[in-house]
């Protein structure tokens, strides 16, 4: 296959599996030119050393305000750009600096230390639910009552949203996650995608002003406080948009986190004896199924990347998922190996726009799925799950498991009945 021939397969079906994709990609070196008419992008960058130079070089931008401008004319009348542009996720410079400044001095590790009850607490709960709708020997599905609901309650205990508001904002930001995906871009994505964000920043800005006049123990308190104080100039609308990013970057990646690790963790065993191990079993489904496999970059003058040559303001799509399965940096990228040594996948980032999420979806995985395994010794994969249709949050939409046995079930009834 030819790369444009690859890039075509991706951009139309490649959600289903990539990794061969990849693989052929590999092959033909770690960057090369994009020259599809119909794909946006100039190039595509997949080698794991040109990945993580491309995402620490701050001469590629993300797309930002300035770039809109000329690129789309009338950006300004869909909410969805408008919220998104006030974000440190597209920001550049100073900009990117200030917000994420804001963030760092209240978003710490502390505090992703101090919701480990939170975790703990919710991860007990949901496997209870878990446990009450699988007690008869049929299927639950994972996604929907575990790995949706923890990060998602999770995240909302740490911005200090109701739980009762959990499943609407879920809804909210996954319309936006299809509008972001970079096959989708239909007007009707984008219009569903407006009115999810103009729904979220009407109810940010009223809880905005709620914690400024009575501030509780959360994150949107603490953020408030901060920019009260005049150390930090961000806007509320700035606040918003990077509120609705950090919900996303501690939601989104984390329930296909979940998803993704319980069919590799249900191959082996062994884990179940030795949860001491989950660390390293969690960085290597990161590296081998990664939830986030495309992030893109604008080339902020002309250069090249690995004597690939780009104008100023050409897109590049920078592949994560492929770069975690780069040859030259993992020997048998293909073979799912906790043990491998210096095992460092990049599939948060790199560089100043490293993910803000990815200390606290580390501590979910690690402190959850020994709950999972643990709770459930029988737990067995149902049938045949449902990959989503997205690329850039690749996962499962459903995925069946019986967490108890049904043959024993059926035995233990008709023992009761008889008796």
């Amino acid at each position: 296959m030819t790369a444009d021939e690859i890039f075509r397969a991706l951009a139309a079906d490649g959600t289903d599996d990539p990794y061969p994709l990849y693989a052929e990609l590999h092959r033909l070196g770690e960057v090369l030119p994009v020259t599809a008419p119909e794909l946006p992008y100039a190039a595509a960058v997949f080698g794991y050393r040109a990945v993580d130079r491309i995402l620490r070089d701050t001469s590629f931008e993300v797309h930002d305000a300035l770039r809109m401008e000329p690129m789309t004319p009338g950006w300004r009348d869909h909410a969805v750009l408008v919220t998104l542009m006030n974000s440190m996720m597209f920001s550049n410079g100073d900009r990117h600096g200030r917000m994420r400044g804001l963030f760092r001095k209240v978003f710490t590790p502390r505090r992703v230390q101090e919701m480990e009850p939170d975790v703990l607490r919710i991860t007990a709960e949901l496997l209870d639910g878990v446990a009450e709708l699988g007690a008869d020997g049929g299927e639950v599905d994972y996604m929907a009552e575990f790995a949706y609901l923890l990060p998602a309650r999770v995240v909302g205990r740490l911005l200090g949203l109701p739980d009762e508001d959990i499943s609407w904002f879920r809804t909210q930001v996954d319309l936006i996650n299809d509008w972001l995906d970079f096959r989708r871009k239909g007007s009707d994505v984008l219009a569903a995608a407006d009115q999810a964000a103009t729904r979220i920043t009407d109810y940010y800005l009223e809880l905005i002003a709620k914690r400024r006049a009575d501030p509780q123990r959360d994150l949107i308190s603490d953020l408030t406080r901060a920019i009260g104080d005049g150390e930090h100039e961000v806007t509320d609308l700035e606040l918003v948009g990077n509120l609705l990013v950090l919900f996303n970057a501690s939601f989104s990646t984390t329930i296909h986190l979940f998803g993704n690790a319980l069919p590799l963790l249900l191959a082996r065993p062994e884990i179940r004896s030795t949860p001491e191990l989950m660390p390293a079993y969690v960085e290597e489904v990161l590296r081998y199924d990664t939830p986030a496999h495309v992030f893109i970059r604008v080339a902020g003058r002309d250069t090249e990347l690995l004597g690939v040559p780009l104008k100023e303001g050409e897109l590049v799509a920078v592949l994560t998922g492929a770069a975690n399965r780069d040859p030259r940096r993992f020997a048998e990228p293909d073979r799912f190996d906790p043990a491998r040594a210096d095992n460092q996948p990049i599939s948060f980032g790199a560089g100043v726009h490293y993910c803000l999420g990815a200390a606290l979806a580390r501590a979910e995985a690690q402190l959850a799925l020994p709950l999972v395994l643990e709770r459930f010794p029988q737990l067995a994969l149902g049938s045949e799950p449902v990959r989503t249709d997205q690329l850039i949050l690749r996962g499962y939409k459903s995925l069946p498991i019986t967490v108890t046995d049904r043959a024993l079930v059926t035995a233990g009834g008709t023992a009761d009945a008889a008796g």
